[in-house]
């Protein structure tokens, strides 16, 4: 394709489209994901719903990239950058037979299930679950004698088997037992995603993990009774096998979240639940390993090296931003100057604290019980690293915009009880935007900091 000169005013407002709207308007099957949507396509493998959007941002969690619309055009489509432009502007259409492999493969017939052969025994992965990760015999026969645990005859991998609710096998998940070199992990092809490796019980409980080992481990570490509870592992972060469990156990009604105690845990705990809640499951509770998961716990006991939990850094700030915030008094006659000036000086945190006082001071004069607390208590409570995936730029366009809406909102004269809640409502987001560009400054300076404490102690040892 030939040059095109794009102006920056076309690749922003490119990088800017709602990628859910563009999708949609093109054909492609789109599910709402708690605050996301998720892009169901199939190709030979089966059918993937691992790509998450919010806005224009995106995020493929199994390949673990992302980023905006642009970039989304080029890594699902495969089109170049001037192509993706076009697109995205409204400027050109590609079909979408045209399109490249991801969207024409939506069309290919998926391949049936079929479960690796079996191994004549099971001493390779009773050894590697029993010697390297700690997990109590009698927890591994009970699973083998149930036949969703097993090993298979080609490459000795354990194979977690999930069944649908007539006990026939419908997805499976394998697992070197290799201690050396890297580890495998695979999907078996033709896998029903709503069917995952579980255990069942009579209680009321439902204990969700990432993966076949963490939900062993805890077993192992919560031995007693535990066949009474039910047990699923997502084998990633996919949920539908979650939904279908609850569906198809109706005296499951309390969740417990037992995900990892990292930024992907974290991230996977919070979508998990905002999509239990939006599917009207209330009774939802968090259980963190003390480690980055159960199975590290496991190793801790017995002596042997582990991983520790890894903080959700960017959470954190955000948090520590907005304890320590100040409130102001809010003069509604002055109030947007002030928020114009702090933009046009780049203070994100001033911003954030004008506007949640704001904020509180219209929910007041609309005779709502608002107060500065009371919304800082609302913004960690509602804030969610899973959807703040874009880029600092972006998120400072995204601070203008709101800007705009409240300086459109500010040019009502009568003001009605309704109007001060709107105005309440888009002060609030524009606190939210702004406290996500201060994170970003915040977390870049820090990164900054260790750069150059680095070089001075490299600098140091040399002398």
């Amino acid at each position: 394709m030939p040059y095109i000169p794009f102006t920056e005013e076309q690749k922003i407002t490119a990088n800017s489209v709602d990628l859910a709207d563009f999708l949609r308007m093109r054909g492609e099957k789109l599910e709402r994901a708690g605050r996301e949507y998720k892009l169901i396509y199939s190709d030979s493998s089966g059918r993937h719903d691992s790509i998450t959007m919010s806005g224009s941002t995106w995020f493929d969690h199994k390949n673990q990239v992302g980023g905006g619309a642009i970039k989304f055009m080029q890594y699902f489509y495969n089109m170049d950058f001037p192509t993706a432009v076009q697109e995205l502007l409204g400027q050109r259409l590609t079909p979408l037979s045209h399109a490249p492999p991801k969207a024409v493969l939506n069309e290919e017939k998926p391949k049936n299930f079929k479960l690796p052969v079996a191994n004549e025994n099971m001493h390779r992965v009773f050894a590697y679950l029993i010697k390297q990760r700690f997990i109590a015999p009698d927890i591994i026969s009970f699973f083998a004698k149930n036949h969703t645990l097993y090993e298979d005859r080609e490459h000795h991998n354990a194979v977690f088997v999930g069944v649908d609710e007539n006990g026939i096998p419908r997805q499976a998940h394998k697992r070197s037992t290799s201690t050396f070199g890297k580890s495998f992990r695979q999907t078996v092809e033709g896998s029903d995603t709503k069917y995952s490796f579980a255990h069942f019980g009579e209680s009321e409980k439902l204990f969700v993990f990432e993966a076949p080992i963490d939900m062993l481990s805890y077993l192992t570490l919560n031995s007693e009774n535990w066949q009474k509870h039910s047990y699923i592992a997502m084998n990633g972060v996919y949920e539908n096998a979650v939904l279908t469990a609850l569906k198809g156990h109706k005296n499951l009604s309390e969740i417990v979240i037992c995900t990892d105690n990292d930024v992907g845990g974290i991230n996977a705990a919070d979508r998990l639940k905002d999509i239990l809640l939006e599917n009207n499951y209330e009774n939802i509770s968090r259980i963190f390993p003390k480690n980055k998961d159960f199975n590290e716990d496991l190793k801790q006991l017995n002596g042997v090296e582990f991983l520790p939990a890894v903080p959700h850094t960017r959470i954190n700030h955000y948090h520590f931003l907005v304890d320590n915030m100040q409130e102001f008094e809010c003069q509604p006659n002055r109030l947007l100057s002030e928020i114009k000036n702090a933009f046009r000086n780049g203070q994100a945190k001033y911003i954030a604290e004008l506007a949640i006082s704001g904020s509180a001071f219209f929910l007041r004069r609309a005779e709502y019980n608002g107060s500065f607390q009371g919304l800082c208590a609302k913004l960690k409570k509602e804030y969610r690293g899973y959807t703040d995936k874009a880029n600092t730029a972006q998120k400072q366009r995204n601070m203008g915009d709101i800007l705009r809406e409240v300086e459109r909102d500010f040019r009502q004269t009568a003001r009605t009880r309704e109007q001060s809640v709107q105005t309440a409502k888009f002060l609030y987001q524009l606190a939210d935007a702004a406290i996500r560009v201060s994170v970003d400054e915040s977390l870049a300076e820090q990164e900054q900091g260790e750069a150059q404490d680095e070089g001075e102690d490299i600098a140091l040892a040399v002398c």
